[in-house]
């Protein structure tokens, strides 16, 4: 018998309106291109203390406890009979990948293991939403909003974010993109952010012969109203000229990265082509559907596998296109609205949960480990004698990325009445600060002969700090080739953005 898993009725009604919402979007490129469109091109590898940020929604509610299996737990696999990752020493081929002796990673999520051991990959466990609603709907919105159980909250946490920050390139007229027929509800609420399908394809539809006299004409009548219609029309057209300045069909992504050939692998490619084309994008949403999986959920073999798989991919490929050698400044944050249950259910499938786990993948990101303040798996561990606990509030996450990589110190703006702890998600772009002191000076100078030669040492002597600080020369890798940039570094006092 094959499974087609199609997820809860709610959730199906939950993406029907999603696409409803904005099916009338509009595609096919515009041809002329205005003399006030800046000039494209790749940037160079810099420093900044603001990133770039990819925000991806696993919707849907994807299990965490098999996107980063708590291996060691026995509670786990009396559970799980048929669900669970095998344990990395049970000889089985399908165990999971050991990442630091508790938790490990499924076969269809090692692709992320490179990124994992370069520090750049960090997984948050027991974390997200404290409301206990189990309603996609609802979890999906208060996680967007970045306000639990608060109905008249409309604007997104990273619209917000985008319309208390002054944009990094002056005049930019996109600053957000929700990759999708209708802008993400995290989005909304920021200045020159754009639903848009296909980044390759943006413009109007119709004959393409009469298209340069109908954008003339639109043009003209827009011209005649008050703002903010004018405005706006103004602003799509131009992002439509800005769009067909840069190449996404023929883009070719750094070495080694390979994104799979479907639509979550090619809103990640094109994504990556926006970014690097450097026209003052800081944020970007993808959406990744399908992770209800009540019936046959398939964790090694099926549909949570295949999601998984591509996923991972997408995340490795990105990491290798945008993060290695490359010195961009982008953070990825990949969260999903809740967990699922602890107890596979009669179908081979998990319902509604609580707890979740999230990704955080980046340059500036203390990676390598994971993060958690595991509450365990026993029945009175568990929330409401079911679920996993959350003991991180995903806010806690967001929070320290806006404001130490977002360069955002209005949090209480950002994320209404809440005061976030910081959990040490993040680094500086203090390169060589190998001791976390912030401040680059001699006694950086043995815990920087420790990262280069022994890295796991340093962890451990240094757990607050992350290897990738040793990487003074910014190609990607910690080695022999750093140490010059770091005598220099040390030399002058810091090293240059």
């Amino acid at each position: 018998m094959t499974w087609i898993n199609r997820g809860c009725a709610e959730y199906q009604e939950l993406t029907r309106r999603q696409f409803l919402r904005g099916s009338g979007g509009v595609v096919a490129a515009a041809a002329t291109l205005p003399a006030w469109l800046p000039r494209v091109a790749l940037a160079q590898d810099y420093c900044s203390t603001r990133d770039v940020i990819v925000s991806v929604f696993l919707r849907g509610a994807a299990d965490g406890l098999s996107l980063c299996v708590p291996h060691a737990e026995d509670a786990y696999y009396a559970n799980r009979p048929t669900l669970a990752v095998p344990r990395p020493d049970s000889g089985d081929p399908n165990s999971c990948t050991d990442l630091d002796g508790f938790f490990g990673l499924p076969p269809s999520m090692t692709a992320l293991l490179d990124a994992y051991q370069a520090g750049h990959a960090l997984f948050v466990h027991a974390c997200g939403s404290t409301d206990p609603s189990r309603s996609h709907f609802d979890a999906q919105r208060y996680m967007e909003v970045g306000k639990p159980a608060d109905q008249a909250l409309f604007t997104g946490w990273l619209g917000r974010h985008l319309a208390s920050t002054a944009p990094q390139r002056a005049n930019a007229i996109l600053r957000g993109v929700g990759i999708g027929y209708g802008l993400q509800r995290t989005l909304q609420g920021a200045p020159e952010a754009l639903p848009i399908p296909d980044l390759d394809i943006f413009g109007l539809t119709g004959n393409t012969g009469s298209r340069d006299e109908r954008s003339a004409t639109i043009q003209e009548m827009y011209a005649l109203v008050n703002d903010p219609l004018r405005t706006n029309a103004l602003i799509t057209q131009q992002t439509i000229d800005l769009l067909n300045t840069i190449d996404f069909a023929n883009y070719q992504p750094a070495p080694g990265a390979a994104y799979p050939n479907n639509s979550t692998g090619y809103a990640f490619k094109t994504t990556a082509a926006l970014i690097k084309a450097d026209v003052g994008v800081e944020a970007v949403a993808i959406d990744v559907q399908g992770w209800d999986t009540h019936n046959a959920q398939g964790t090694i073999s099926g549909t949570m596998s295949t999601l998984m798989n591509t996923l991972s991919a997408c995340l490795a490929s990105f990491h290798t296109d945008m993060f290695s050698g490359n010195g961009r400044n982008v953070t990825v944050v990949v969260m999903t609205e809740f967990g699922r249950r602890l107890l596979e259910n009669g179908s081979i499938g998990t319902d509604h949960g609580h707890g979740g786990a999230m990704i955080v993948l980046g340059n500036n990101i203390a990676g390598g480990r994971v993060l958690r303040n595991w509450p365990g798996l026993q029945p009175d561990q568990l929330f409401e004698g079911r679920d996993l606990q959350v003991t991180i509030d995903f806010r806690d996450i967001l929070a320290e990325i806006v404001a130490l990589r977002l360069g955002n110190p209005n949090l209480a703006g950002v994320f209404p009445d809440y005061s976030p702890t910081f959990r040490g998600v993040t680094v500086n772009c203090g390169r060589g600060d190998m001791n976390c002191d912030g401040a680059l000076n001699n006694f950086d100078i043995d815990p920087f002969v420790l990262a280069i030669s022994d890295p796991a040492a340093h962890q451990a002597a240094y757990p607050e700090c992350n290897v990738n600080a040793a990487d003074v020369n910014r190609d990607g890798a910690v080695n022999n080739f750093d140490i010059d940039p770091f005598v220099e570094c040390l030399s002058n006092g810091g090293c240059p953005d």
